[in-house]
């Protein structure tokens, strides 16, 4: 009786959707639904307190520095100790100073240097979930389906920030900023809670390492020597910051001051969120042959949303941007950790997705800070289309490394053709017919 019961409910998911990738599914559609909305109420608990850009931009620089001064150690502890542990540590943290945040809102006894703090103490959570957590999700899936597996979890945590972003800036609007953050804590509690019953006995247990600094060499050596992982990370040191800027610091004081306060940003990041879930559901059923070629051509968009607010442009105008721009970092995201997870060895993940995310965050902290100097120098819309064009530059610049145009997706049910390079730390190359000259040319479909 109750196994046949149980047996249509396992039937309704596919095969390779296993216990850990449900609960780490669902436990990310929660923290999402709290943490888009909580990315508003935080620049708008700043500003309701009197503070200008400069203040936003030193509460969004006092989260950066300890995610980023804690990543390479966050990224060791998790290949050593259970993941899970380190992933509901770290939600706890967040949890509690989330908690607090919301209190001193409420109460109106919140000072700038309080909210730097409690900033502060949630980036270091976050320097020890990151790692742990991408190396979880891509220990949960196995073989052909993963690049699937990863896009339906990235649609579906989309697909919670599309929620949390726009119930978190109408509830901004209509009853401030605390209850947002207060409900931002709750959700990283219940996360924390599902994340608990992760089953880690599949993954194969640590040799014993000589020590956190041989092992922080260790991932610095898989990094260093795949040209394609560091040159697309240094790219994101520029990318992510510049980003952070428009979205974090500049996109809120625009929307304050030309669209109508909160709830249009909150409409603004919700179309960015519809936009990351189209792209994930193209991605679910397109498998891109050259992953990084077609990831990085998706980055360019990214220069769109900073050139309509440098404008800006009406509202209309705005959302339609962060819609494309949504779908583009998807066809990224996707490809991206389906090259992680093709080419770097599991025991590893978490300390190689560690400098992914060192680099990748290390200038966010440079940048918001100066970007309240900056808007009072040179002026809001210079600034921010100072960001576009950083976006483009450094994009172009990393399709020169040939790596990036030629590494492609493998297939695991069969051998590498004739021709391919495919060896011990380095990617799987398509062979392709060489150009006059010696240099690779495609066939121009990715």
């Amino acid at each position: 009786m109750n196994t046949s019961s149980a047996s249509p409910r396992r039937s309704r998911l596919p095969s390779w959707a296993g216990r850990n990738y449900v609960l780490l599914t669902a436990a990310t559609v929660i923290t999402n639904l709290g943490s888009h909305g909580a990315l508003i109420a935080s620049a708008f608990a700043v500003m309701e307190l009197g503070g200008d850009s400069g203040d936003v931009g030193l509460v969004a620089a006092a989260r950066a520095v300890p995610l980023v001064v804690f990543l390479l150690i966050g990224g060791a502890v998790a290949d050593r100790l259970p993941r899970h542990r380190v992933m509901v540590a770290a939600n706890t943290l967040n949890c509690v100073s989330q908690a607090v945040f919301a209190v001193l809102v409420l109460t109106g006894e919140a000072t700038l240097w309080q909210m730097m703090l409690l900033s502060a103490l949630g980036g270091a959570g976050q320097a020890f979930f990151s790692p742990a957590s991408e190396g979880m999700l891509m220990s949960s899936v196995t073989g052909e389906q993963a690049s699937r597996a990863f896009a339906l979890y990235r649609m579906a945590m989309h697909g919670a920030g599309i929620g949390g972003a726009a119930l978190g800036g109408a509830m901004v609007a209509a009853m401030g900023p605390g209850w947002v953050l207060a409900i931002d804590a709750a959700a990283f509690a219940l996360a924390g809670a599902l994340r608990a019953f992760l089953d880690v006995r599949h993954i194969p247990a640590r040799k014993p390492g000589e020590g956190l600094l041989a092992d922080l060499r260790d991932g610095w050596h898989e990094v260093i020597s795949r040209p394609w992982l560091w040159s697309i990370v240094a790219q994101f040191s520029i990318v992510v910051a510049v980003i952070g800027v428009s979205e974090a610091v500049y996109g809120p004081m625009v929307a304050r001051d030309e669209l109508g306060g909160a709830a249009p940003w909150g409409l603004a990041l919700g179309a960015f969120g519809v936009g990351t879930v189209a792209g994930a559901l193209l991605m679910v059923r397109w498998k891109p042959r050259r992953l990084l070629f077609v990831g990085t051509l998706c980055i360019f968009p990214q220069a769109l949303p900073a050139a309509a607010l440098a404008v800006p442009t009406p509202l209309v105008v705005l959302v339609a941007v962060m819609f494309v721009s949504g779908i583009a970092i998807e066809v990224f995201g996707v490809s991206w950790i389906t090259a992680l997870h093709q080419e770097i060895p599991e025991e590893k993940f978490s300390r190689v997705s560690a400098y992914d995310w060192l680099g990748s965050l290390g200038l966010v902290p440079v940048f918001t800070a100066l970007a309240g100097p900056a808007e009072n120098t040179i002026g809001r819309s210079t600034a921010l289309w100072g960001c576009a064009v950083l976006v483009v530059v450094v994009t172009a610049a990393v399709l020169f490394v040939p790596e990036v145009r030629q590494l492609a997706r493998r297939d695991p049910t069969t051998a590498p053709e004739p021709g391919a390079v495919v060896s011990p730390g380095a990617p799987h190359v398509e062979a392709v017919p060489a150009a006059p000259g010696g240099e690779p040319v495609g066939d121009g479909r990715g």
